[in-house]
């Protein structure tokens, strides 16, 4: 199993009331692919993302990641997980500004004590297949945003992993690059058969995925096929899982 959720449960004190963010989940994940989980703001989704990539407990079910059960690791062990078992990618892109891409892209194998040599032929090789081997001396402030996210994918693939997952990854990008990337994410998960999920809101990046788990009060309502739709299609039955749920 790549991906399970079984009664997952989660929820935050607000000042002196408890918001309870997510509400018995239950979700399950068997093949390779492009996933989506689709939710509007305060649906549960930010929350659910942190708990799958292990950097945060939920308050009661099972999760299970990459075949591991990851719901009660202790922090050192959510740690290595982390590291070497799943890759992450977020909106804000997470680089380092003082670091050139490269260095970026290669940071968690020096900190994992990885043969440098070995580190630069996998870091060359990923960048090449990204399109951003050419901008390997730049630093952050000198790249694009679409060429800042795929350092950041780049970074998030240094260990191989099993599991992708990417947060909002297309929320500052302009919608040429925003295509580019849905793009990208999907044909990864073919090439290298792996997981890729991806939260987001907006229909026209859930048109990109293979299915979308529809995520509403703290509970996935539905399961979306997402073959033959468009963003307007996505949208429109979003909708009506929202009505019927």
């Amino acid at each position: 199993m790549l991906l399970r959720c079984a009664g997952v449960t989660k929820s935050y004190m607000l000042g002196e009331k408890r918001v309870q963010a997510l509400r018995g989940v239950d979700l399950a994940v068997e093949k390779p692919g492009f996933y989506g989980i689709m939710g509007a703001s305060g649906s549960g989704k930010s929350t659910l993302l942190h708990l799958l990539s292990a950097l945060d407990r939920p308050d009661a079910g099972e999760i299970e990641v990459a075949g591991q059960r990851i719901d009660q690791l202790s922090e050192a062990e959510a740690t290595q997980f982390r590291r070497t078992k799943i890759g992450i990618v977020f909106q804000q892109f997470n680089l380092i500004p003082t670091l050139t891409a490269r260095e970026n892209v290669e940071l968690p194998g020096l900190l994992a004590g990885l043969d440098e040599a070995q580190l630069r032929q996998t870091s060359q090789r990923l960048m090449e297949r990204l399109g951003v081997v050419d901008r390997g001396d730049h630093r952050p402030d000198a790249l694009s945003g679409g060429e800042q996210q795929r350092v950041a994918i780049a970074r998030a693939l240094l260990f191989s992993p099993g599991v992708i997952f990417a947060d909002e990854p297309t929320g500052n990008l302009d919608s040429v690059s925003s295509g580019k990337l849905w793009k990208l994410l999907g044909d990864l998960a073919i090439e290298r058969q792996m997981l890729v999920v991806m939260v987001t809101h907006e229909p026209a990046a859930a048109a990109n995925c293979k299915s979308v788990f529809v995520l509403a009060d703290g509970a996935v309502k539905a399961t979306m096929e997402t073959e033959g739709l468009d963003a307007a299609g996505v949208a429109a039955r979003y909708q009506q899982y929202l009505r019927t749920a």
